[in-house]
């Protein structure tokens, strides 16, 4: 049945295919802050530790409202390492980095989405799609507050 919401077949394309880039990089930030939560260590260790937590447990409930529109724009929302890695800002991270250089790749993560984000903000506001500019604008505060907060524990 086809998909008469006002949104056009070109602009649900091309709105899923971005939100499948958003998708890729949350994907990908999550795993990455995940094993930062595992394997953090040094003086700041509780701190960073749930920090972390708290960070990964927030992209892990973003990631399912992400696929879930990209579905009701009549798409296919990607779900394997090969696809993320293809549509991903983001770059997985080689070994055990030390705290400081964690909480540098996390707000390099959180700045990358962010900017994913934006690129598929245009697309929504010209097909006029407000859920997905609700959900973007959601993920930009978010992604943006998080690499300020980030940013704050390397101010000496």
């Amino acid at each position: 049945m086809a998909i008469q919401t006002g949104i056009g077949a070109k602009d649900r394309a091309a709105i899923a295919q971005g939100l499948s880039r958003l998708l890729a990089d949350s994907y990908i930030l999550y795993l990455k802050t995940h094993s930062f939560h595992w394997n953090v260590e040094g003086p700041m260790f509780q701190t960073l530790h749930q920090m972390f937590m708290d960070e990964y447990t927030e992209l892990w409930n973003a990631i399912d409202p992400i696929a879930e529109r990209i579905r009701a724009l009549g798409h296919y929302a990607p779900g394997s390492y090969t696809q993320y890695r293809k549509l991903a800002t983001i770059r997985e991270t080689e070994g055990v980095p030390k705290a400081e250089k964690m909480v540098r790749e996390l707000i390099e993560g959180q700045e990358a989405v962010a900017r994913t984000a934006r690129t598929v903000l245009p697309l929504a506001e010209k097909a006029n799609d407000q859920p997905t500019l609700d959900l973007l604008t959601q993920r930009l505060d978010i992604h943006e507050k998080n690499a300020w907060m980030l940013r704050s524990l390397l101010k000496k």
